[in-house]
């Protein structure tokens, strides 16, 4: 039977570890006791007087204690330092403006076009179709004197615009002689003149007109009586209307046209020349020759 172990343990226990001994330190012995200072069985070697010793390169717990540990004053302004310091921020945490924040519109203006979309009084009607069909109302008059074709002429599509004027007065704006008045533009100037707004253009035709000035003549004969103004023409030489008149001016003369029907395809004329026959109808057409290397105001 196996030896009882020297501590009175069994062989399968293992023993209580114990630190070896450093160098120069007596050896402990079994019964627990100590030669020479050695450790007891169980515990952990130490240096002898090493409690009252302080190495040079290594200050005592009291040392550190007694002068390392900071003072109640230093804590308090550690303290304030940690809250006078901004804490440092990072480049993600700043926001950046953006591009496309700068550029957004501002809601108030987003309602504000909201607003005009839904509401039909606040966004731009378009202009109204003129009719088919307008003739406007006007006092006729017929020329006093042989040469004032072109004073009548402008006084008669006055007075569809409510403008009364004489004709002498009208004679004298248009620098008309017993030759009669110059052109088209003398007519178009006193029309502006007399007439709010300058809506009067004058457009001359050189020769034969085109199917572009056809088509520009019908659309200012349109315009102009659905707005209340009649076109004032200078024609020269022949024309038949559709009632088979023939109207015949060699020598020039000058025509006020105060409506217009089937969208401007045929045009009412005021001819102050005859008061038996004080207006007739002609085609668009006929008219536009009829002004050929002449002119007119709309």
């Amino acid at each position: 039977m196996p030896a009882a172990s020297p501590r009175g343990g069994t062989p399968c226990e293992a023993p209580h570890e114990t630190t070896a001994p450093p160098t120069g330190h007596p050896t402990p012995v079994p019964d627990g006791r100590r030669l020479g200072g050695g450790p007891r069985p169980g515990r952990r070697w130490h240096r002898p007087g090493r409690r009252g010793r302080r190495r040079p390169d290594r200050p005592a717990a009291r040392h550190r204690r007694g002068r390392d540990r900071p003072r109640l004053d230093d804590v308090a302004s550690r303290a304030q330092a940690r809250v006078a310091v901004p804490a440092p921020t990072s480049p993600s945490a700043t926001p950046s403006a953006s591009p496309s924040a700068s550029d957004a519109p501002s809601p108030r203006v987003t309602r504000a076009k909201a607003r005009a979309t839904a509401d039909p009084d606040l966004t731009r009607k378009a202009a109204p179709k003129p009719p088919s069909s307008k003739v406007l109302r006007y006092d006729y008059q017929a020329q006093t004197t042989y040469y004032y074709c072109g004073p009548a002429a402008v006084r008669n599509a006055l007075s569809a615009a409510g403008i009364e004027r004489g004709q002498d007065d009208l004679a004298a704006l248009l620098g008309t002689t017993e030759m009669g008045t110059n052109s088209a533009e003398d007519t178009t100037r006193v029309l502006n003149a007399v007439v709010k707004g300058d809506p009067y253009r004058t457009r001359m035709f050189a020769g034969t007109p085109s199917d572009a000035q056809i088509d520009r003549l019908r659309a200012d004969v349109v315009t102009a009586v659905a707005d209340k103004r009649a076109v004032v023409a200078n024609v020269a030489g022949d024309a038949t209307d559709l009632d088979g008149g023939w109207h015949s001016f060699p020598g020039g003369h000058y025509i006020a046209a105060v409506g217009y029907r089937d969208n401007g395809r045929t045009v009412r004329i005021a001819d102050s020349a005859d008061p038996s026959l004080p207006a007739y109808w002609v085609s668009v057409t006929t008219l536009a020759n009829w002004i050929a290397t002449r002119g007119y105001s709309a």
